[in-house]
């Protein structure tokens, strides 16, 4: 792969020891020649550090040849959404409790070094376009990892009807707290403590998980990446319906709307510079090693 010469950093300090990391890469990235970009909300925090700051988001992600976090997983997932505009691929490095998507851990900083001699590999993951079609027109979101469709504060039901698009027949009915569609990436997030399958997040296909679904027979199910599924959901008595984008935006559902939801055009690309299996990475995340991360 080639050499990285531009790196924006992206941090989230409000995480434990992520203040201490981040001046720790920037000094790595310094030393290995690599040219450090930011945000110009961090100008004061990182005033001595010879850093390029930028004021708008997408003038910061369309200099750099990479995007590196220094967080969690919400932290990705929020870099991950520009990124997949400006085609630069992420690496993680963990400061929060879990980071499943993350590359490195903090004990593992020098191994930035392959990103100047290039010893490194692009993984590139399905994203999901979802288009919420009201009274108000259409609206297009995309996400990493799912769109959630919820209950309001009120413990009601929803009814929820899910078809392929076009009029190319009905598939089912929930009655349930929610339902999940996922992509292959998502599935190790909500869509598994819902008790939906995981994937190997290179594969490309869309999940869909009920929450709680007040049926003997509900099960989730996998659809092809070609599909395009069109969900309506709402409750009898008018209770607030909400859908969530990667649990960071948040839409009102109305009972006369609908949700198109497909494959992205867009890709999340991840760098990879460990030899690792997806399964490796799950062992170590979700079994008691993982936990006292």
């Amino acid at each position: 792969m080639n050499s990285i010469s531009r790196v924006a950093v992206i941090p989230n300090l409000t995480k434990k020891n992520a203040s201490e990391t981040t001046f720790s890469v920037i000094d790595r990235l310094h030393r290995l020649g690599i040219t450090v970009l930011m945000s110009a909300k961090y100008s004061d925090y990182f005033a001595n550090k010879r850093i390029r700051f930028f004021e708008g988001v997408d003038e910061l992600y369309s200099s750099a040849d990479m995007i590196l976090t220094i967080g969690g997983d919400g932290t990705i997932i929020h870099a991950a959404y520009h990124a997949s505009f400006h085609n630069k691929p992420l690496l993680g490095i963990n400061t929060g409790r879990l980071g499943f998507a993350a590359e490195l851990e903090t004990d593992e900083l020098d191994m930035l070094s392959r990103l100047k001699d290039g010893s490194y590999s692009i993984e590139k993951r399905m994203m999901l376009k979802i288009v919420h079609c009201g009274k108000n027109g259409e609206h297009e979101f995309r996400a990493m990892n799912d769109a959630v469709i919820s209950r309001g504060s009120l413990s009601r039901l929803i009814d929820i009807d899910v078809s392929l698009a076009a009029d190319k027949g009905y598939i089912c009915s929930y009655r349930a707290d929610g339902l999940i569609i996922s992509t292959p990436t998502g599935s190790s997030a909500y869509s598994l403590a819902a008790g939906g399958p995981v994937v190997e997040p290179t594969m490309k296909c869309i999940l869909m998980t009920p929450v709680c679904s007040h049926s003997l027979f509900a099960r989730p199910v996998v659809f092809s990446h070609h599909s395009i599924l069109a969900v309506n959901a709402s409750c009898d008595d008018d209770t607030e319906v909400f859908l969530t984008i990667d649990g960071a935006v948040t839409v009102t559902v109305k009972k006369s709307d609908t949700l198109i939801i497909s494959e992205s055009d867009a890709e999340t690309e991840f760098i990879k510079l460990k030899d690792r299996t997806f399964y490796k990475v799950l062992n170590d995340k979700f079994t008691e090693k993982g936990r006292q991360l």
